[in-house]
């Protein structure tokens, strides 16, 4: 009897600390935003640097649309679109990637150790020269 009871209850805790539940009350959703940290080259060979959360790309590949966040005050600086919702798509020819925002070609694409650089001396149709190279950074937030 004392086995049976015994085995019960540790049944009983076993059971009891174990949430068979799943509290969705708070879920948590990752959203990937690409910080910019770096603007090179062009005609003037600029040389930009953005603190993380000056601006933002945030990507949504299901609508296909770009949201920047562009907090930069420094109107000299190039940091390439103002704030708002962008058109994108991306062109793959089998050697290189390209970005297309709001139906015109803004250069090549490579994500690389966590970050997004896009040159714009490198567009589908050929190379070319004083564009810019946009670096940005990976940055995941938790919602």
């Amino acid at each position: 009897m004392n086995l049976k009871f015994f085995t019960s209850i540790i049944f009983i805790i076993i059971l009891t600390s174990c949430s068979l539940s799943s509290d969705n009350s708070n879920p948590q959703f990752v959203k990937t935003e690409w910080h910019l940290r770096t603007v090179t080259g062009g005609i003037e060979g600029v040389n930009n640097s953005f603190d993380f959360k000056t601006v933002i790309w945030t990507f949504d590949e299901t609508l296909g649309l770009l949201y920047i966040v562009n907090n930069n005050t420094n109107t000299s600086a190039e940091d390439g679109f103002d704030s708002g919702t962008y058109t994108y798509s991306l062109l793959d020819n089998g050697n290189n990637s390209f970005i297309t925002i709001n139906q015109t070609e803004f250069g090549s694409l490579t994500i690389l150790n966590k970050q997004l650089i896009i040159n714009q001396n490198e567009k589908s149709t050929g190379s070319g020269a004083d564009g810019f190279i946009y670096t940005f950074q990976l940055v995941e937030v938790i919602e």
